[in-house]
């Protein structure tokens, strides 16, 4: 009876453990999905910077760390994004909302005296400024390489948090980045609000419950023919 109990528990343990090792080699630890999901990442980055024709180099990472966070490294022009947000992305749209997004930092890292060497300089001293220039741009190299720049909502309402105050944070608020991007749509590519589909999308209809109030004020500008910056909450 004692060695029966014992060659149960040994098969047990020997599943489990079996068990365990597959899942971590069918994801985190399989070089062959790495190198699958690399080249992913890369050939949407890519297509972005040939689509815009776009002549700073710039090259493509996925990071293993689970950050949900993606930047571009001003001294090596590197372009990261890190499997904690990647995972959460479930688009062509989506990644290319992310990585637009940073190749437009990554071109103002060029811009300036010793090949950009204080580019950064800039952006510390205002940043919100820079953060919408790159939301807004990045819609323009996502149209331009033939994703649906709506994503670019999707993405931060799905993924970026909503502070209280942005007047201590490096990036505006996120429901003001929304609005901001909303806006550049609506006025340079209304046919993409048209022609929606995004429209059933959960995420997408949180954002036009959540910003009711910053829409009307919105559409208010619009019925006066306004040219005055709307100042969104």
């Amino acid at each position: 009876m004692k060695k029966i109990c014992l060659i149960l528990f040994l098969f047990l343990v020997n599943s489990i453990t079996s068990l365990v090792i597959a899942s971590s080699g069918n994801y985190l630890f399989d070089p062959n999905q790495i190198n699958k999901e690399q080249a992913y990442v890369s050939t949407v980055g890519f297509n972005l910077l040939n689509s815009n024709g776009i002549e700073n180099r710039a090259v493509f990472f996925l990071d293993n760390s689970n950050t949900v966070n993606a930047f571009s490294m001003n001294s090596s022009r590197q372009i990261v994004i890190c499997r904690g947000m990647y995972t959460l992305l479930t688009s062509d749209d989506e990644l290319a909302a992310v990585l637009a997004h940073e190749i437009s930092h990554n071109v103002d890292s060029y811009n300036g005296i010793f090949r950009g060497i204080f580019s950064h300089f800039n952006y510390v001293l205002s940043p919100h400024k820079y953060e919408y220039k790159s939301d807004k741009r990045a819609i323009d190299f996502m149209v331009n390489a033939g994703y649906h720049p709506v994503a670019m909502i999707i993405v931060m309402n799905k993924i970026f948090p909503q502070y209280r105050y942005d007047w201590c944070s490096s990036h505006p608020l996120t429901s003001r980045r929304m609005m901001e991007v909303y806006e550049y749509i609506y006025k340079k590519y209304p046919e993409f609000l048209v022609n929606n589909p995004y429209k059933k999308n959960i995420y997408y209809q949180n954002f036009l419950l959540t910003s009711k109030e910053n829409r009307a004020k919105f559409q208010e500008k619009i019925k006066n023919d306004s040219k005055k910056k709307v100042k969104y909450k």
